[in-house]
């Protein structure tokens, strides 16, 4: 018999039916949904967490920070500091998996335009790292630019204050500060600024520090309440900045570097921290490995990644499991279906096999009847749990749960087509039993049964 026949024979029979078919359907509809819409809940969980920690920076970087930062002028240590130097960067770029290192320097400076100023940290980068930021307006600044150009926070306006009224953003929610068509003014010597505002002991009063005028070249994507990890601080290309600092100090100490025991400025230039850039995020943990058994403090968002996935895991395997138990459920209702189907065809099978017919074929025809159950429940089912996230992300959204915008229910297509087949195969697997009992039942019988 045709695989076709054997089709329109099984839906026949479905046919004949409808009100029994109609609840076992519905048992499979109510557990496939329910399997669909919980997983759902997990993946998007997990999704939403993965979202909000990339907020915090890229999955591929690893943050480097030296034990002797807190540290800078311990004269008095014997043993020698394990500083962020230019060689130390070198040693990190032979690494395996590593792309790329950005040294970061950090420089408090102040800035100012018009009645405006603040105080605010000045992070010198390479162009690698520049390329992280997410930029909304501007184009990024590099090494061959003629003069130092900035790459400016979001949140930046909310350090500003006005030094004639002393409010702040905070006070007005508003601050008239021009960052692409104006320049700032930057002044990097803040203990010489803090110093000339007041008195020296002599009476006279003690000369600002110079200002130097630097340009807006771009600004970090996002509004007020846009926060991301580059939101309140100011980036330039770390080259150009060194050359600056350089012409601006001369000899003197650079503010923040640490010093010799005479408190000379070192012949070198220390580094706040590194930014470690690997290949692939599955490398990452390697990577962030082999430079603490170098000796420095090393961290990157895999870490909380990888908790948050455990945890994620865990709860989507527990809901899961609740779906599953809905669909188990429903197998149950299907077995129990095809055997009363059995019961009330015995005449009918007992006829087929005298008239000759393949004992495959009337197992075949059974697992069919009750694998089209499943694949009607299934198909109901995902358009049920479509309806249900819907309404889940409508009334509900990440937001409530996670803090981070977006749906909490997701189904991806591989859920879709993963969840039908089991419903198939939910269905096929209940009506195995009974379609081998239709297999092996009696012809003679079968016939004498009433």
């Amino acid at each position: 018999m045709k695989f076709h026949d054997l089709l329109i024979m099984s839906i026949n029979n479905l046919r004949r039916r409808k009100l029994r078919t109609v609840l076992t359907v519905l048992g499979v509809v109510i557990g496939t949904a329910s399997i669909v819409v919980m997983v759902s809940l997990g993946i998007g969980l997990n999704e939403l967490t993965t979202e909000q920690i990339s907020s915090y920076g890229s999955l591929t970087t690893v943050e480097v920070y030296s034990n002797s930062r807190w540290n800078y002028d311990s004269s008095d240590s014997k043993s020698e500091p394990d500083y962020i130097t230019d060689d130390v960067i070198k040693r990190f770029e032979r690494i395996p998996h590593v792309r790329g290192v950005s040294p970061v320097l950090s420089v408090d400076v102040m800035v100012s335009q018009g009645a405006y100023q603040a105080y605010a940290e000045l992070y010198g980068v390479s162009e690698d790292f520049l390329k992280e930021i997410p930029i909304k307006e501007g184009e990024l600044p590099t090494a061959k630019d003629k003069e130092l150009r900035m790459v400016v926070g979001n949140m930046v306006h909310t350090r500003f204050y006005n030094s004639k009224t002393g409010s702040s953003y905070w006070d007005t929610l508003e601050i008239s500060v021009d960052f692409m068509n104006k320049p700032l003014y930057v002044i990097y010597d803040t203990d010489a600024y803090f110093a000339s505002q007041g008195v020296s002991e002599s009476g006279s009063s003690i000369k600002p520090p110079k200002k130097y005028m630097i340009h807006t070249a771009a600004l970090v994507e996002g509004g007020v309440e846009d926060w991301n990890s580059y939101s309140y601080d100011i980036y330039v290309e770390i080259s150009q900045l060194e050359e600056q600092l350089k012409r601006i100090f001369r000899k003197k100490p650079i503010p923040g570097q640490p010093t010799t025991k005479k408190g000379k400025a070192l012949p070198y230039l220390v580094y706040n921290s590194a930014r470690v850039f690997v290949d692939d995020m599955s490398n990452v943990t390697e990577v962030q490995k082999t430079i603490t058994d170098l000796g420095y403090e090393a961290n990157s968002n895999m870490e909380w990644l990888e908790q948050s996935k455990q945890q994620s895991q865990m709860v989507q395997a527990v809901l899961g499991g609740i779906g599953a138990v809905s669909l188990f459920v429903a197998a149950i209702g299907i077995a129990n279906t095809m055997m009363m189907s059995i019961y009330e065809r015995t005449k009918e099978i007992g006829v087929m096999k005298v008239l000759g017919c393949d004992m495959r074929n009337i197992r075949d025809m059974f697992l069919l009847e009750s694998g089209f159950i499943g694949f009607m429940g299934g198909i109901v089912g995902l358009l049920l749990s479509v309806l249900i996230s819907e309404a889940v992300n409508h009334f509900v959204g990440g937001e409530a749960l996670t803090g981070i915008a977006g749906d909490l229910s997701r189904i991806p297509l591989w859920l879709n087509l993963a969840a039908l087949g089991f419903a198939v195969f939910v269905g096929m697997a209940a009506g195995f039993i009974p379609a081998t009992r239709a297999m092996k039942l009696s012809p003679l019988a079968a016939i004498r049964n009433e």
